[in-house]
Order: C-alpha cells, then sequence, then structure tokens
C-alpha cells in the first residue's frame, strides 16, 4: 500500500470515529425526526447540489433503505448530470430556484425535508431550509461549520444553511474539502466529504429504524432486489406507501 493510499484511509477513518464521538446527540435528534416524520405518514425529501446530491441520494430507494424516502430532483443539480458541468455550480446560485421548486412538490406542513451543503452558502441551500421552514416543514442541514467561520455566505441575507434548520449535523470537513498533500500538487485533495456525509445520513436512518420498532411501527424497508423475493418485496412496499412515495409511476 502506498503512504497516500494509507493517509486516505486514516483520515476517512479519523473524520468517522470522530463524527461518532461529536455528532451523536445530533444523530439521534435527526433520527427522531425522521422516524416521528414516518410514524406520521409525513412526506420526507432530500436534496443535495452538485457532489452533495451523491449522500442525498444513498438514502433513496436503496436496499435496507426507509422505502418513503424521496429525492428532490432540481434538474441540472443532481450530480454532475448536466453539460457543460459548471452549470450545476451556476445554478446553485440562482435566486428563486429553491423556491419554486419546493413550491411544486407535494411538500407540505409538517414534512421533512433534508438538505445537504458542505459549504452551507451558496443560494440553493440555504433560500431552501429558509422557505421549507416558512412552509411549515422540519428541516435536517448536513454541513460543515468549519466553513461559515472561513467564507462568506453567497446568500443575501449572509445566512448559512445551519441558520435555517432544525437540527444540524456537522460533517467536520475541513474548508477545501481535500485530505492530503503531496510534493507537486498544487492543492489539497482525497476527499471524504461524501464517505463521512453519507455515513451520517445512514446513521440517521438506522437510529430511526430502531426508534420505530421500539414503538412497535413496522418500518417500511427495502430489501435488495438481488435476493430471492426481493423485487416482490419491494413492489409491495411502494403500494403500501404509494401516497408518499414520488419516484415511482
Amino acid at each position: 500500500m502506498s503512504d497516500l493510499v494509507g493517509r486516505y484511509f486514516d483520515a476517512a477513518m479519523s473524520h468517522l470515529q470522530r463524527i461518532r464521538t461529536e455528532e451523536t446527540g445530533n444523530i439521534e435528534r435527526a433520527a427522531e425526526l425522521l422516524a416521528d416524520a414516518v410514524a406520521d405518514g409525513r412526506r420526507i425529501f432530500t436534496f443535495g447540489a452538485g457532489h452533495s446530491s451523491l449522500a442525498a441520494q444513498d438514502v433513496v430507494y436503496r436496499a435496507g433503505g426507509l422505502a418513503v424516502i424521496n429525492l428532490l430532483n432540481v434538474p441540472g443539480m443532481i450530480g454532475v448530470n448536466v453539460l457543460p458541468a459548471p452549470l450545476g455550480s451556476a445554478l446553485e446560485r440562482v435566486s428563486g430556484l429553491a423556491t419554486a421548486t419546493l413550491d411544486l412538490t407535494p411538500a407540505r406542513a409538517g414534512d421533512l425535508l433534508v438538505v445537504i451543503s458542505l459549504s452551507g452558502r451558496q443560494m440553493m441551500p440555504v433560500e431552501l431550509a429558509q422557505h421549507a421552514r416558512a412552509r411549515g416543514l422540519h428541516v435536517i442541514g448536513v454541513t460543515s461549520l468549519a466553513y461559515p467561520a472561513e467564507v462568506s455566505s453567497n446568500h443575501p441575507s449572509g445566512t448559512y444553511l445551519k441558520d435555517h434548520c432544525d437540527v444540524v449535523l456537522d460533517s467536520k470537513i475541513a474548508v477545501g474539502d481535500g485530505e492530503l498533500t503531496t510534493p507537486g500538487a498544487e492543492t489539497t485533495f482525497g476527499s471524504v466529504s461524501t464517505v463521512v456525509t453519507s455515513a451520517l445520513l445512514q446513521a440517521v436512518v438506522a437510529s430511526a429504524v430502531g426508534k420505530l420498532t421500539d414503538r412497535g411501527i413496522t418500518p417500511p424497508l427495502f430489501r435488495s432486489g438481488n435476493v430471492d423475493g426481493g423485487t416482490a418485496w419491494n413492489a409491495k412496499m411502494m403500494a403500501e406507501n404509494s401516497e408518499r412515495i414520488f419516484y415511482a409511476f
């Protein structure tokens, strides 16, 4: 194993251990909101722009995941699915896109929205969280609190995602999103933000499942489509929860 490979895995594991130690309380609070939303028949949405969308997608329509979590899909902002790719970054800075998107969804007061943004400084995540709370939704923010201390907000209010959430999960990723340096490379590299953010959300789901079973509620969980009976089971889950699932026809 090369030195850089070992350093990368050390950085990822160190970050995960830090999250486990320092964010347990916030994870449990977020899980309580998620369990309440499932138990109360609320709608649940996740959103992330660019690479933050990877963690948002990771809890939607997947083996072992809650069937009632929906991806809030904003065209041009889900991963790098638009050409030219920098257009996605530009769209994240457009005012009014967040409010228009949310207003055109089935979201209503009492529902739950998870907003993921590493920096928490751009127009889209700030405006989305702000508008969601104004409409009566609960908001869980997943962000790095290192950013507000070092970078300016791109929202006219000067606020960040963290300022418009019921619960904030701090990924603790350093500004710049690179854990490694080496001679000859002119910037940091070796991002662990996707690993850490996905782990945070999976931990929230895991805790919420436990909270639901503690209440005597059977969580609506998907099975793997690659095991016998999995596809039929998942079709059953979607049929039973069709009023809260918006990614199926």
